[in-house]
């Protein structure tokens, strides 16, 4: 059994839901539908503005669920040609990830020292932001990091990537030294019991990822950064910055965690793009 989180689990439950709705709407039983009522499908997904990636996404899954019912033997011999098992999803159109540039990126992740003051919330505001770009992390990622799986000496953090694949990420000095003072200065005034999480809320709780990508959005309203800043927009930067100083496509792939280096492949596009 393959290890979905709960997101993407909803999402399979959303899209074959949204499907067996429009089957109904067709006066179609769902053991009866073919490739034909498929494609009509997706047709109309595409019609009603649905994103390409979505509509991919909604493909793969009613494939796969089908699949299974066939496995389980729960669907009739399907009409020569027609078999749903045969659908396929429309080719997405490839959309380049946006980035910060390394100046911006600068302004973003040091916002929180420029504060009037030094607290325990800006010290902690520092290393996220430092961490989440240095690394290359997803935001989930920072959330469920502990104080065991950091090593500043080795400057290196072990995450539980998608699927809770366990990934040792590296980050650079200035993600150390940020972290390093919050540890020393910023996390024993927050903390309030025995919490392992290394990034801790003004009550001593583990950080949300919602506060998180709170932190993160403000900081860039505060370097004046016009374009909406979330976390995944720091991995962006992080990856293309990668590759624009020359680092090895297939170490890119493996410090952000991608399965297949084609996932990866899409920041050459932008690194091109950006010497064109």
């Amino acid at each position: 059994m393959r290890s979905r989180s709960s997101y993407t689990i909803r999402n399979y439950r959303r899209d074959v839901g949204v499907f067996l709705g429009f089957l109904g709407e067709m006066g179609v039983p769902f053991d009866r539908a073919g490739r034909s009522q498929g494609r009509a499908f997706l047709a109309a997904q595409r019609e009603a503005g649905i994103a390409d990636t979505s509509v991919k996404r909604r493909a793969t899954t009613i494939k796969g669920f089908y699949r299974w019912l066939d496995e389980q033997g729960e669907l009739p011999p399907a009409t020569p040609g027609d078999s749903i098992l045969m659908l396929r999803y429309p080719k997405a159109g490839q959309r380049l990830p946006h980035f910060l540039t390394q100046a911006q990126v600068t302004d973003v992740v040091e916002s929180p020292s420029r504060a009037p003051e030094e607290t325990p919330q800006t010290l902690r505001d520092r290393a996220l932001l430092e961490l989440l770009y240095g690394a290359g992390l997803r935001v989930s990622e920072a959330a469920k990091i502990d104080l065991r799986a950091l090593d500043l000496l080795n400057r290196q953090v072990t995450v539980a990537g998608k699927g809770d694949r366990p990934r040792v990420s590296i980050f650079g000095d200035p993600a150390r030294d940020a972290i390093a003072a919050y540890l020393e200065r910023g996390r024993p005034a927050l903390a309030s019991g025995a919490e392992s999480a290394l990034f801790l809320n003004r009550f001593g709780g583990r950080l949300s990822v919602r506060s998180m990508q709170h932190v993160v959005r403000r900081a860039g309203v505060a370097a004046g950064v016009l374009q909406r800043t979330h976390p995944h927009l720091l991995r962006h930067s992080f990856a293309t910055h990668m590759l624009e100083d020359g680092a090895d496509l297939r170490v890119v792939q493996h410090l952000l965690g991608h399965s297949s280096v084609d996932t990866t492949q899409i920041y050459t596009a932008v690194t091109r793009g950006q010497q064109e």
